[in-house]
């Protein structure tokens, strides 16, 4: 009796009943099905034509390896299937198949039905990332997500991500989610968005769920604050998109291209969240998943507008079409920022973290906003003031091998050498970094200091510091040395094993130096 494949059924439904189902699959071009977090997820809600129809893979060809396998093949888009099924899920799937109109609707009511809980969501959440790894298109996934996430809660979508990573799905990969939690709030407009959000925070003061929210809009409010402070120059760079998007609208490249260069200016906001933000949330309270996707998104904004910078507006169009991207990409990080990471933030951190934070501000200028405009925290001062009186050195002597110093002395010492220093211990711990009270070129927020080393760089370079220490702590190498460009110079980071006098690995110093004054002398001579 020959068995059969209906094509109306899930990709999932049709491997659990026909395993070999997924060797054909795999050797016709579908590879993911081969891997077991997406066959759950995306295969769950995913059919034949509508894979091949996103692969660009004949489906006549499917259908003849199926039939050459011995299998006979029904429930071909615009047949009849001869596997009666239960009438709303076949229509739903063969809806999903043929792509009309009424029958994704169908689809979507099928999927909803899996989303009434937040394990469900997450599920949701899960097949959604496997579906844009596989090449379907952003739109379609963007509206499964506003009809099903609508109404969930930003701290449930973090959650669910953090879960996807620690599962194996690849960071870049729910970034690209990351890119559609603009639909949380949903509207066709940004004003739309934004007038739904404040209509959430407006049912949370007369007693709805967003508790957080709430005191988000208090603590933005409460001059000097952190969240004060980056919600005002979230503000400021959410109004230089707004420029740059009105010079693009209008066609002019060239005012465009000057809008830019002021909205580039953002690198400064983003190191404060990637120095004082994700980290704390990533070692401290568990969210490494959504820090590591903001972070990553913060990063390719940054990178990809320093490049248009440097390059001329082009005839081919290739500049303005990147220079929307951008643009759209920054205004969706305004909105991320104010509505899911803040409010994140403000859930977790604890009232000492957040006198840190204020501290470790003071290090960095501020980002389009006038210093006028940035007052001063009454508690945050108090607690700065009492770091400073515990800063005292007076009457404490370190004995060395080869001589005597006063910690103040020692401490005078290591300030005074012309390089940033930072040491790392053998356990990978941040222990010690100099500091001469002038504006370094990688910013130290005191934060950092007794965190792991990998916690304080964006997930795409954690992998090259791993790798350099690993190198420096199996001798392997003695140091490792990266030239690079900053503020115009030339600047060498050096990073040396540190060792006792038996050999034993004791921690990795790390030594920036700008080499300006180098090149400056040989190029008068």
């Amino acid at each position: 009796m020959p068995r059969t494949i209906d094509l109306s059924r899930t990709v999932h439904d049709l491997v659990a009943d026909n395993p070999e189902v997924a060797t054909i699959m795999r050797d016709l071009g579908f590879a993911d099905i081969a891997k077991p977090m997406a066959l759950e997820t995306v295969g769950r809600v995913m059919t034949i034509p509508r894979g091949a129809q996103i692969k660009g893979i004949d489906l006549a060809s499917v259908v003849e390896a199926l039939e050459a396998a011995g299998f006979e093949v029904t429930g071909r888009p615009g047949a009849a299937s001869a596997s009666p099924a239960p009438t709303d899920e076949k229509d739903a799937a063969a809806g999903a198949a043929d792509g009309s109109a009424d029958a994704s609707d169908a689809a979507d009511a099928s999927t909803a039905a899996a989303a009434t809980d937040e394990a469900g969501r997450a599920r949701l959440l899960s097949s959604y990332v496997s579906r844009l790894s596989a090449g379907e298109d952003l739109e379609s996934v963007r509206r499964e997500f506003v009809a099903n996430f609508s109404d969930v809660d930003a701290a449930e979508i973090a959650r669910a991500e953090q879960g996807l990573i620690e599962g194996g799905a690849k960071v870049e990969d729910v970034q690209r989610l990351c890119d559609v939690h603009s639909a949380l709030f949903h509207g066709a407009t940004r004003e739309e968005r934004v007038a739904n959000a404040e209509a959430a925070v407006m049912e949370s003061i007369a007693g709805g769920s967003g508790k957080d929210d709430f005191k988000t809009r208090v603590l933005a409010a409460l001059k000097g604050h952190p969240v004060n402070v980056l919600t005002l120059e979230n503000k400021a760079i959410a109004r230089q998109v707004a420029a740059a998007q009105q010079a693009l609208d209008a066609g002019d490249d060239a005012a465009a291209a000057r809008e830019l260069a002021l909205l580039a200016q953002v690198s400064g906001h983003y190191a404060k969240k990637g120095d004082l933000l994700y980290p704390v949330l990533k070692v401290r309270h568990g969210y490494s998943g959504p820090a590591d996707v903001m972070w990553g998104v913060d990063d390719e904004i940054r990178d990809e507008l320093r490049a248009l910078v440097a390059t001329r507006p082009d005839e081919r169009g290739s500049w303005h079409d990147r220079a929307v991207a951008v643009v759209r990409r920054a205004d969706e990080m305004c909105y991320k920022e104010a509505n899911i990471l803040l409010p994140l933030c403000v859930r977790c951190f604890t009232q000492q973290e957040w006198l840190q934070c204020y501290v470790d501000l003071r290090g960095y200028e501020p980002c389009m906003v006038d210093p006028s405009e940035l007052g001063r925290w009454g508690e945050g001062e108090k607690f700065a003031a009492t770091l400073d009186a515990r800063a005292t050195l007076d009457g404490v002597d370190i004995a060395l091998p080869t001589g005597t110093l006063s910690a103040a002395q020692l401490y005078a010492v290591l300030n005074t050498i012309p390089m940033e220093l930072t040491f790392v211990d053998e356990k990978n711990i941040n222990r010690y970094w100099n500091d001469d009270g002038s504006v370094k070129l990688f910013k130290r927020p005191a934060s950092a200091l007794g965190r792991e080393v990998w916690s304080c760089h964006p997930p795409k370079v954690e992998y090259m510091v791993r790798n350099v220490i690993d190198m420096l702590r199996s001798g392997q190498r003695d140091s490792v040395d990266v030239w690079m460009q900053k503020k115009g110079e030339p600047v060498l980071v050096r990073y040396m094993a540190v060792r006792d006098r038996e050999g034993a690995y004791l921690g990795t110093l790390e030594c920036v130096q700008p080499m300006g004054f180098a090149r400056d002398h040989f190029a008068e001579g």
